[in-house]
This record gives structure tokens, sequence and C-alpha cells, in this order.
């Protein structure tokens, strides 16, 4: 149930990123010298292998350097609540100024179903501070705020319990996976899967993390469509 959200992404492209159009799919992961919009589809392993491997650094790190949540299509919703349409198992009520009210949402991170917005939170799949630490403290402002905002990848952003995503906070898989082990090989296959969109970087114990989770799960194929 992701319509919403294939509205809004190619307002947020547009005004954020201006990306060029997409290319036919590549026969190697995006490298560095990928352009806005390129389309790979790898083996999720592959894909992992290519990720730059460097070291991590906070230094500056303010959430505030990520403006969220904005309404990029100016139809009165931000960012948050296009996410929640998108994902409710059960649509809310929408009344003035896009306020949600009821509805039903399943949170895949702990296996349980929310009733009502207010029990959700919107998690950004790479955290803000993992994202500054691997590479996006190089950014320009808009660049961080087409990332906190990205309708453009049903990966990217997601509708979970509160009490899921304030227990992950901004830790990578090295020190927290999802409550839900059958949802673990979904989850590090996003990561990665983001983490290649953006141009991010793992660090060593990060990469060791996720390739000894990827042991456990089937090598599937993931398609990324490059943001910068």
């Amino acid at each position: 149930m992701r319509f919403a959200r294939t509205a809004s992404a190619a307002v947020v492209a547009a005004a954020l990123l201006t990306p060029t159009a997409a290319h036919a799919a590549p026969t190697a992961a995006p490298s560095a010298h990928s352009a806005p919009g390129e389309t790979v589809t790898l083996p999720v392993r592959d894909v992992l292998a290519g990720l730059p491997v460097r070291d991590e650094d906070r230094t500056g790190y303010e959430r505030t350097k990520f403006k969220h949540w904005i309404d990029a299509d100016k139809d009165g919703c931000s960012t948050r609540n296009e996410v929640l349409k998108a994902e409710a198992v059960i649509a809310p009520e929408q009344g003035a100024r896009c306020k949600l009210s009821g509805g039903r949402w399943y949170s895949p991170y702990d296996d349980r179903y929310i009733l009502g917005p207010s029990g959700l939170d919107i998690d950004h799949l790479v955290p803000l501070a993992e994202a500054w630490d691997s590479g996006a403290s190089a950014w320009t402002a808009k660049e961080r705020e087409a990332y906190a905002n990205d309708l453009g990848d049903d990966r990217a952003l997601i509708a979970v319990s509160a009490a899921s995503n304030r227990s992950k906070a901004d830790q990578d898989p090295t020190t927290w996976l999802p409550p839900a082990a059958g949802y673990r090989c979904q989850y590090v296959t996003d990561w990665i899967a983001d983490k290649t969109r953006w141009a991010l970087s793992i660090d060593a114990a990060e990469q060791a993390a996720l390739a000894e989770e990827l042991a456990h799960c089937p090598d599937v194929p993931v398609t990324v469509t490059t943001a910068r």
C-alpha cells in the first residue's frame, strides 16, 4: 500500500535533487561516479561488496542539519503523514491540515499491530546520525533534506512502533537488529540498498555484521536507483 508515496516521489526528486533520467541497469554496483537516477539490479551480497569501507566520524553532527518532515508536494501532508497513509493496513481518517486519526499499522520490527498514529514513529532505516557518519557530513543542506524525506524508495522510511524505533535509536546492525527475527534478512537487505542508494560508506564492523547476517539469508536480487 505505497501509492501515496509514489505520487510524492517525483516532487521530492525534482525539488531537492534534480536527478538525471534513469539509465538501463548496469552490470556492476553503483560507484562513487554513478549519476543520480542510475539503476542497478544485483544479488544483495554483490551490492554489499560494492559499498566502500571507511571509518566513521560523528564530529559536528546535529539532528537539525537534516530538515524533516517537509511537505514537498504542498498537499498539506508532511513526509511523516505521507508514510503513515501509504503504509496503513486500515486507512486512517484524514482531517484538516492532514490530521490523521484511527487506522491500523503493522510494525515489522517487533511483529505487532498498532492502532492509531500516535503509537508510531517513522524510522529512517539508516538513521540520520549514521548517515552523517557515513558521508552525509560532506553533503549540502538540500541533499540532507532530501535524504531525511526520501519518498522515492519505499525502503528509506518505515512506520514502526515507537518502542522499537526508540530501542534502535541511531544504532547500526553491529549493535541492533529487529526483535522480530523473521524480519532480519529483509532489514539488512534494505539497509544495504539504502546505503547504496545514497552512496554512503560502511565501517569494517558494520560490514562484518551485515555479512554474518546475510550468511543466513537468500542472496536475493536487489534493485537500487541512486539518489546522488
